[in-house]
């Protein structure tokens, strides 16, 4: 593996170089000179330390690493995707990125994209951004399907059975986390509290609680990037779950002594901010899953 496809795919895990060196063993001063380019020969067992933790990361988000011939020479890795940069030599119109009938521009001068990018690209491309990277969505399974249809329900009888001010929304509903130009997210199911504008075409700010199903191809950008953007944008409460392993993670971020808890699909599980009043027996879900053969 190369340092420029080392680069594409940490950018495409949303790896920082802290997470790098932890994952590798590499000290941090190291990493950050190997991807600034300052270190111009690095050592071999230095850079095979990196790509290996890097394959194995690629490995839990579900990402292809069979080919990497192309990476890092005009090619970008999304979310097992590969997607070939057009360039003045290859006849093309330069400036784009192409995948069968859909493009990305390329990344602006300014290394980000933007809100308005965001909403110039094309209806049926599903795709968030975060910090001014786009990140492919693509098709739930028929899994997470389930899951989110009948977490939407739960949610709703509690909210409903104790007349709680919230209101419960699915994906697809846009969420601009950081009421910058910079993010727009998409998370599985929202709950929002108290007034906001439930008129408007997205919803500003961090809502109340999240919950995002993993995916194969999703799996590294919720459970470590999203975990991070959503506590610091203020989410006060982020459900992780896991269909793969059958775990649900909840983090209750307005804890004094903030600790994850980790429940089994057979877990009755108390909503934070409820203020003990609501719960949602997994269980039912599992049996559901089950039913399916899942």
């Amino acid at each position: 593996m190369t340092i420029a496809q080392m680069k594409e795919i940490k950018t495409e895990l949303g790896f920082t170089n802290e997470m790098i060196a932890a994952r590798s063993g590499v000290p941090l001063s190291t990493v950050q000179k190997i991807f600034s380019g300052i270190t111009r020969a690095p050592r071999k067992r230095s850079l095979d330390a990196i790509s290996s933790a890097i394959f194995k990361a690629m490995d839990e988000a579900g990402i292809r690493h069979d080919d990497m011939s192309g990476a890092g020479d005009g090619t970008r890795l999304q979310n097992g995707r590969s997607f070939q940069y057009d360039t003045p030599a290859s006849g093309r119109s330069a400036g784009k990125v192409s995948e069968a009938s859909y493009a990305y521009n390329t990344v602006p001068a300014d290394g980000r994209h933007t809100i308005d990018d965001y909403y110039a690209l094309p209806e049926d491309q599903r795709v968030e951004l975060i910090d001014g990277v786009f990140y492919d969505m693509g098709a739930p399974a028929m899994v997470h399907q389930l899951i989110l249809g009948e977490l939407h329900l739960l949610f709703r009888a509690c909210v409903d059975e104790h007349e709680m001010p919230c209101d419960v929304y699915l994906s697809p509903c846009d969420v601009r986390l950081d009421r910058d130009n910079y993010t727009m997210v998409q998370p599985d199911l929202l709950v929002i509290c108290g007034e906001y504008d439930a008129g408007a075409i997205r919803y500003e700010g961090a809502p109340d609680l999240v919950v995002e199903i993993l995916s194969p191809s999703t799996r590294m950008k919720d459970m470590i990037l999203k975990l991070y953007k959503y506590q610091q944008a203020g989410v006060r409460e982020y459900w992780i779950v896991d269909p793969r392993h059958k775990t649900v993670t909840v983090h209750c971020f307005e804890s004094g002594e903030y600790d994850p808890v980790k429940y089994s699909f057979d877990d009755t599980i108390p909503i934070g901010l409820s203020d003990g009043k609501c719960s949602i027996d997994f269980s039912k879900i599992h049996q559901r899953m089950i039913k399916r053969g899942l």
